[in-house]
């Protein structure tokens, strides 16, 4: 329990790191370019404290879920004094505010770089060949035993360990080839799985043992099993069944680097959560029912999205467990998750922000080829009810994902 709750406080220490690097970016791009930045606070509500550095008002307040960099004129409505006026953001070039607003999720992708090149060169990262399945069709042992994967679990898993299966009873062996399954070529284990689920009864078999080809016939009985559809989800379906195991992967699950190596391979892990990153954001609305569902008591998908107190929560369970490469995957992961949610082109992200400007400078650009002036900045009052709705779903969202990690989270362990 200590583990578990220390796990938890350092995740969420975390959290209030990247969001103080999150608005860091911002005010060190602003004070780069000359912006006034009045204020940089981090947590929200009541100032436990703040301190005057230069022109710059530094603190902190009760509720640390966010903060916040006020740079003087981020928008032409926003109110200045005689002072600020020329150092206004509104007033400066598009390429300089589009940095200063994406400051931020860069600072979630460095972090989220730093920290898995440090897992990198200490504890590994994951090695994609240990995660690939079966390859080649060459069956490691006929016994019935539970599975390790779902793979495995289309072949017979809950028989007890030692009873015959079809496949052994037929005579396979441990280190036979399959070489084709009911007159169809077999090259790779994924084939034969797809081959044994549609056939039933006698089924021959050629396999390949100590250089000779031998003929088989395999009794494949019809059960009923749970079997990945091509995505997430998984269906329960009618398949045929041998009872074989493949030969397991040996490769190490994780892969060590040295100092050097280690920015290549971060640079390439990078690249794999960028994607499934993009993956996690594009299925974010189709998951949203079954966390709705979860609440009133169905079974929480661990594929549904969790709040901070969920990822806190995972955290403090992997602390406990000793799983710290999961720890810092997860923070990592978080990390790019809200670095890339936040350049979303929607109001009041910064990806929002973002477009206003170039829609301002597309629009300018548009008017002086017709001979027209440019036009005055985006009122952005005019963008308010669609900021207050996006704002209400957000709200709403959030609320749904907290309160389903609260009375149904997601657990690394059942």
């Amino acid at each position: 329990m200590l583990w578990f709750i220390l796990g938890i406080v350092l995740f969420a220490l975390g959290i209030c790191l990247s969001v103080a690097l999150h608005e860091a970016g911002h005010m060190w791009a602003a004070k780069a370019f000359g912006m006034k930045v009045r204020r940089y606070f981090i947590g929200f509500g009541p100032t436990i404290f703040s301190f005057r550095r230069g022109e710059t008002e530094y603190g902190v307040k009760w509720i640390p879920l966010g903060g916040f960099c006020d740079i003087a004129g981020m928008t032409a409505l926003d109110e200045v004094t005689p002072d600020e006026s020329k150092r206004a953001m509104w007033r400066f070039k598009t390429w300089k505010r589009t940095v200063v607003m994406s400051a931020g999720s860069a600072m979630h992708f460095i972090l989220g770089f730093i920290i898995l090149y440090l897992m990198a060169v200490t504890m590994g990262l994951p090695n994609p060949a240990a995660q690939a399945a079966p390859t080649e069709a060459v069956i490691s042992g006929t016994s019935c035993a539970r599975a390790a994967t779902t793979m495995e679990q289309l072949n017979d898993t809950s028989c007890p360990p030692g009873a015959p299966t079809p496949a052994k009873t037929a005579g396979l062996q441990a280190g036979d080839k399959v070489v084709s399954v009911a007159g169809k070529p077999i090259k790779t284990w994924r084939e034969m799985l797809a081959a044994v689920q549609v056939a039933s009864g006698p089924t021959p078999f050629v396999v390949e043992r100590n250089g000779q080809r031998i003929n088989l016939t395999v009794d494949v009985p019809r059960v009923q099993r749970l079997v990945a559809d091509g995505s997430d989800k998984t269906t329960v379906k009618d398949v045929g069944m041998i009872g074989a195991s493949p030969v397991q992967n040996t490769a190490p699950p994780l892969l060590t680097y040295g100092p050097v190596d280690a920015i290549g391979g971060t640079l390439s892990f990078t690249g794999t959560m960028f994607s499934e990153t993009a993956k996690r954001l594009i299925e974010f609305p189709s998951r949203i029912p079954a966390v709705v569902d979860s609440i009133f008591g169905g079974e929480r998908d661990p594929n549904t999205p969790v709040s901070v107190v969920g990822a806190s929560r995972i955290g403090g369970e992997a602390a406990e467990r000793g799983l710290w490469e999961i720890f810092v995957l997860l923070l990592a992961s978080l990390n790019f998750f809200i670095g890339v949610f936040n350049l979303l082109p929607l109001l009041p992200l910064d990806g929002g922000h973002i477009a206003v400007v170039w829609y301002e400078r597309v629009r300018d650009w548009v008017r002086k080829l017709r001979g027209k002036a440019a036009g005055g900045p985006v009122d952005y009052t005019k963008l308010s009810a669609v900021t207050m709705v996006l704002v209400f779903i957000g709200g709403a969202v959030t609320l749904l994902t907290v309160t389903a990690d609260i009375v149904n989270p997601v657990k690394l362990f059942q």
